[in-house]
């Protein structure tokens, strides 16, 4: 696999953010190579809403990682 991850290290918390939910689809897509079945189950998850907040869970789960090698940004 290529190198997709190059640093934690992001200018602002937006882009911290966006780098989480990155990590979080590339968990998904790691965890379930296949794309025809991550589109044959997006369905059944886009309708749960338990689904969708255990997508947030984990989403806030990287960027409190992000965020913590970042050192919230305070230095910045």
């Amino acid at each position: 696999m290529s190198q997709w991850l190059p640093t934690l290290i992001t200018d602002t918390p937006q882009e911290g953010y966006e780098l989480a939910v990155k990590l979080s689809r590339m968990t998904v897509k790691l965890t379930q190579p296949d794309a025809e079945a991550r589109d044959k189950m997006r369905p059944e998850y886009a309708e749960d809403a338990d689904s969708l907040i255990a997508v947030s869970q984990v989403v806030a789960t990287h960027f409190a990682t992000v965020a913590a090698a970042n050192g919230y940004w305070k230095d910045r």
